[in-house]
């Protein structure tokens, strides 16, 4: 046991010591908070830019159907040729001409629409063109056919879907996006960790195993406590840098964009136009929602889960570093270790948002390899405890599994030089 946690100490203060260890832990959240400010800075710039579009209207129609709005503004050139127009539009620099040619009558063929400008126009631009177009020439047909236009508008109903659970609670429409947002951000996370750490404890491995300072450290110490206290000191160095990334990254946001001026939140994004879009009601329940989201079990359930699934793979990343004398000989393992963290955030993203509790879903979340990251992006959705006892007593089990397995390859291969070992020899050293 004084082993273990000699191992253990050596670990951890070797990997918080290292220069780019100190640097990067300080560094990051500079970075990271410096890429926050700088999208929401040119968000804000991009929604305060007023776009400045001409029509040129043969048709007389439309040009009176287009509104200006907070990001954009029209100008009725139809009484000049379309050639003044876009010469006129082109040395204004303005961003863009719509043309709409002349029509002989509603009923029949729909306008030709041109866009003349020196950028392609967004999607919401092209389909704001097409649907005001389109509404007019309906309603003008409608009009042309003898149907009191006014009647449909009188008989048009609005239909809003309250969904509630049946105990009665309330939830939004957008409440699975939330949860799905809350729990893939927590299981993508896991991944990063999971890839950047084992990979730490791959290296060390190798590095020692290079330098046959291995050679004399076993002399005193078991591998399988090697193993162990190399994944312990480097786990625990993982969370000390994760933890100094939390709590500098929230000052740093919180501060500087105080400071600045700068909305973090202003970030314009597809869900977040929606949401500007829906009706008060709508907006209150998804705050509600947002509230309700169980942050103690996700927390907690990360901290398990990451223990779990690090320990898991970094057990296996072990193995690998022992196994071979490069990192460059490591390549033909890294694909098996890291296509299983692949399928998981594959199922999470397709699987668990359209059905959390389907038969895929629940069936990836008690699978140790993929189980980790499942399970995260499941919890928010609400787990039965039974699920989460059964899916953490796999992956304990797995682990002892895993790291005894791993033992036996580290045991091994650490004293092993010269030879790019195979999957067949693998599978010898087990049995020895």
């Amino acid at each position: 046991m004084r082993n273990l946690r000699l191992i253990i100490n050596r670990e951890y203060l070797a990997r918080v010591k290292n220069k780019t260890f100190i640097i990067m832990t300080f560094l990051s959240p500079l970075i990271f908070v410096g890429m926050i400010l700088l999208i929401a800075y040119l968000s804000m710039l991009n929604s305060t830019d007023q776009k400045i579009i001409a029509i040129h209207d043969e048709s007389g129609m439309f040009s009176a159907e287009f509104k200006d709005g907070k990001q954009v503004q029209y100008l009725d050139y139809s009484k000049k040729s379309l050639k003044e127009a876009r010469q006129e539009v082109l040395d204004n620099e303005y961003f863009g001409l719509i043309h709409i040619s002349d029509i002989e009558s509603v009923t029949g063929k729909p306008a030709d629409i041109e866009f003349f400008g020196k950028d392609a126009p967004g999607f919401a631009t092209i389909e704001n063109i097409e649907k005001t177009i389109s509404d007019k020439l309906t309603r003008e047909q409608l009009i042309s056919r003898g149907i009191d236009v006014s009647e449909i508008d009188k008989a048009r109903a609005e239909v809003n879907v309250e969904i509630q659970n049946f105990a009665g609670e309330r939830s939004s429409k957008m409440s699975n996006y939330i949860k799905m947002f809350f729990g893939g951000a927590a299981g993508y996370l896991l991944m990063m960790f999971i890839i950047i750490y084992g990979n730490m404890v791959m290296r060390s491995v190798i590095e020692e195993k290079t330098n046959r300072i291995i050679e004399i450290i076993v002399s005193s110490v078991k591998p399988f406590q090697l193993l162990l206290g190399k994944v312990l000191g480097t786990s625990l160095a993982g969370i000390t840098q994760f933890t100094v990334w939390v709590i500098l990254g929230t000052v740093l946001l919180l501060g500087v964009s105080s400071f600045m001026g700068i909305d973090p939140t202003a970030v314009q994004s597809p869900a977040s136009v929606a949401i500007e879009n829906a009706a008060r009601p709508e907006i209150n329940q998804l705050v509600v929602d947002i509230l309700k989201l169980p942050y103690a079990s996700l927390l907690a359930f990360f901290v398990i889960y990451f223990i779990g699934g690090y320990f898991l793979y970094s057990a296996i990343y072990a193995a690998i570093g022992a196994a071979v004398d490069s990192e460059t000989d490591t390549q033909q393992f890294m694909f098996p270790i890291i296509l299983p963290l692949i399928l998981g955030i594959y199922v999470g993203f397709f699987s668990v948002v359209e059905n959390p509790h389907g038969t895929v879903s629940t069936i990836f979340s008690m699978v140790p390899l993929t189980s980790p990251i499942v399970m995260l992006m499941r919890i928010p959705f609400g787990v039965p405890w039974w699920e989460l006892v059964i899916s953490i007593s796999i992956l304990i089990a797995t682990n002892f599994g895993v790291l005894w397995l791993s033992a036996k390859i580290y045991r091994v291969g650490i004293l092993m030089y010269g030879k790019k070992p195979t999957y067949k020899e693998l599978y010898k050293w087990l049995k020895y």
